[in-house]
């Protein structure tokens, strides 16, 4: 008797399934063949993580059939105490399968996204079925039930796979290249020998090159992005663009995340308007993170300009994804041919192209004319022999938080730590402290941290002397280092080089602007340890001691984002020290100011309106008010569509609705939120988490919604998940 293990799970915040026409088109299969009475279905329902373990040791199933959501590289979607989805990693599912490897034969995932969870539990049981895509509800149904009958008339698992391919076909839906199966060793549903060579590790397709067209939905980059498609399509490769291949019903973010993982290339379709694109700007930081956490560094990149010169500035994070990245031009439909070729020969041959050296770029002009970036440029950055660009007249002071840092940077050992969610003006902040720092007769060295190397943060020797290598370059004292890099002591090493080579060496205090510390937060190989030293270097100043009039010249001004915060299991910052700042947003009279240097003459009930449906929120103001200066969008219209798909806002809103999509605890939290017209309470991680990014206020662990534009918004694509 074999026995088949029907595990379902459609958890309530996702869309629902035919899981039990699912079920009862197996049952039927198999009541139908010749062996009905070698097999046993056992069924259960609503499967919730904790279930796993005693089901598995309750039953010893021959066969274990997943009914349910997938979500790619996160996981497969069980469900959660409270029927919320809870996603169960491939490590974890891998685990669970090597301590039944004795008993368990075979795995059947049919979920959507599963390719690479079969592939983790393949290390452990002979046969496993999964999925490379997302498959519609019929084609899982169909190819179910032609696997079973197949097994129930004494079939292979690999003929029974095809079986399932085949009446996919049979039904004319264009999905029988979505399942594909991982075989060990031959192995039979029916428990008899077979000769060797009937039995292959096959796919319902062959393996081919993937690729993910990122692009903006506007003309020719839609067009050109549309012909790639297609071309990339005919030579035999599997392209992904999103108007095309995210299907009616499908949870764009999860699809969005999935294809990331899988791509092999990630082609990159540069225009103007994607040089200020949130979700551009985001899938770029994916595809660079997973290539670098990879041996075989893919996805590769491949940006082609599209009418956008190679001078023309990108915001300053897609400025440094794409360094070294050679970059390709399309300037009219004549380019186009030559591209595509280029492109194909590329992916025939499975070749990266080689680095190359960054030009310099041209600083973006801070201008009521010009979009304001998401992303900080930052201020003090410059070319040998440039000058320090502070002239912008759209910065908009917050009293009291610039005298206050500006009379601290003056303390002996000060360390001030500026703290917001993304784009709330901690660059600019920090720009503006360490040029008071520069009247003062100071030295100041701006140091950003995205600027390091990805291995840098695996390895505290090399974190440490690159950050040595900072200090010392813009000092002019970098040819000693070496030596005193010797030994094993990385901390020692930092500490006496900036003690004897640097701090007793300059009569001035140093001002070391730390940029984009969370880069650090992940990275427990280094953070601890590189965090410990700052502390203690901000400690040794107040210590009295002979040291202490060397530390009392090192001023520190820390700059961190706290969306950093998400994906740790904390409640508090990582990194408490110093004076504090956190910013605030713009308050209406600050929101008017800004509005007047855009040209724009508002009373009281304009801003009145602004503000309520973004906050004070600095950089959703200003994009507000430089579409409302060129007269792209009335007020009016600019109100009513603000929460849409056709708003100006929908980049900003969709990135955080990718965020939140992998952590459903959170997005299930914000849900209770934007659904209630009270205060809501949130438990202390949660609601944490979701200050952190900015779209709850808190008081105590109360939280309420920070604008209308993030209550209208999450409220339609919370719920569309409920």
């Amino acid at each position: 008797m074999k026995k088949i293990l029907i595990l379902s799970a459609n958890p309530k915040n996702t869309n629902q399934l035919r899981l039990d026409d699912e079920v009862r088109e197996i049952q039927a299969a198999l009541d139908q063949c010749k062996n009905r009475d070698q097999f046993e279905i056992m069924t259960r329902w609503a499967v919730r993580v904790d279930d796993l373990q005693p089901i598995l040791l309750d039953h010893t199933p021959d066969i274990v059939h997943f009914s349910g959501h997938g979500g790619g590289s996160q996981g497969l979607a069980l469900e959660n105490e409270i029927g919320q989805m809870q996603l169960v990693s491939s490590t974890a599912l891998a685990g669970l399968f090597r301590l039944f490897r004795a008993e368990v034969e075979c795995v059947f995932l049919n979920a959507c996204y599963s390719e690479e969870q079969a592939k983790a539990i393949h290390q452990h049981i002979n046969c496993v079925v999964g999925m490379n895509q997302a498959i519609g509800d019929i084609a899982a149904i169909k190819f179910a039930k032609g696997f079973y009958r197949a097994l129930g008339t004494d079939r292979t698992y690999k003929e029974a796979f095809e079986f399932g391919c085949n009446l996919i076909d049979l039904q004319s839906i264009p999905e029988s290249s979505t399942p594909v199966i991982k075989l060990k060793k031959p192995t039979q549903a029916r428990r008899k020998s077979v000769q060797s060579d009937r039995v292959k590790a096959v796919s319902s397709s062959t393996e081919t090159t993937r690729v993910f067209i990122s692009y903006r939905s506007q003309s020719p980059d839609r067009e050109l992005a549309q012909q790639f498609f297609e071309a990339l399509t005919a030579a035999g490769h599997e392209a992904f663009m999103a108007g095309e291949s995210i299907r009616l019903g499908e949870t764009w973010p999860v699809r969005i995340d999935a294809e990331l993982e899988r791509s092999d290339y990630f082609l990159l379709l540069l225009s103007d308007q994607s040089a200020v694109s949130e979700m551009v700007t985001e899938e770029v930081r994916r595809a660079k993170r997973l290539r670098d956490s990879r041996a075989n560094q893919r996805p590769i990149i491949l940006p082609i300009r599209v009418n956008f010169p190679m001078n023309s500035p990108l915001n300053y994070d897609l400025r440094g994804y794409l360094q070294n990245i050679q970059q390709r031009q399309w300037k009219s439909p004549a380019d186009t041919p030559v591209l595509m070729q280029e492109v194909l020969t590329l992916l025939s041959t499975g070749h990266t192209p080689p680095m190359v050296n960054s030009e310099p770029v041209i600083p973006h002009e801070d201008s009521p004319d010009q979009p304001p970036l998401p992303v900080a440029e930052p201020e003090l950055y410059r070319e040998p022999g440039g000058s320090v660009p502070l002239s912008s007249g759209l910065y908009i002071e917050r009293p009291p938080i610039e005298t206050d840092c500006y009379r601290e940077i003056v303390q002996p050992g000060a360390l001030i730590r500026i703290k917001a969610p993304r784009q709330m003006g901690k660059t600019s902040l920090m720009a503006r402290v360490l040029n008071y720092a520069k009247e003062q007769g100071y030295q100041a060295i701006p140091i950003s941290f995205q600027r390091a190397d990805n291995k840098l943060f695996t390895d505290l020797d090399q974190f440490l002397h690159w950050f040595c290598v900072q200090i010392g370059r813009r000092l002019k004292r970098l040819n000693q280092l070496e030596d005193y890099w010797r030994g094993d002591n990385s901390k020692d090493k930092c500490i006496t080089y900036l003690e004897e080579c640097i701090l007793e060496e300059v009569d001035s205090p140093i001002v070391l602007g730390l940029d984009e510390v969370d880069l650090v937060f992940p990275h427990r190989e280094i953070a601890d340890d590189f965090f410990g030293l700052v502390r203690s270097w901000y400690e040794s100043a107040r210590y009295g001691d002979a040291s202490s009039d060397l530390w009392s010249k090192m001023r520190l001004v820390v700059v961190h984002s706290t969306e950093a915060y998400v994906p740790q299991n904390i409640n508090q910052s990582p990194f408490n020290v110093g004076m504090t700042v956190e910013l605030t947003e713009f308050n209406p009279n600050q929101v008017q100011d800004l509005a007047q240097r855009y040209g724009l003459t508002w009373g009281g009930q304009q801003v009145e309106q602004l503000v309520n449906l973004v906050g004070g929120h600095p950089y959703l103001v200003r994009k507000a008010l430089y579409h409302l200066r060129r007269q792209d969008v009335t007020l009016e219209q600019l109100l009513s569509e603000a929460p849409t798909e056709a708003g100006i806002y929908i980049d900003h809103l969709r990135r955080h609705l990718l965020n939140l999509q992998c952590y459903p605890d959170l997005a299930e939290a914000l849900r209770q939120v934007v659904i209630k017209s009270k205060p809501t309470e949130l438990n202390s991680i949660s609601a944490f988490k979701l200050e952190s990014m900015g779209l709850v206020s808190l008081q105590g662990n109360q939280a309420t919604i920070r604008c209308d534009l993030y209550r209208s918004y999450f409220r339609d694509h919370l719920q569309d998940q409920g």
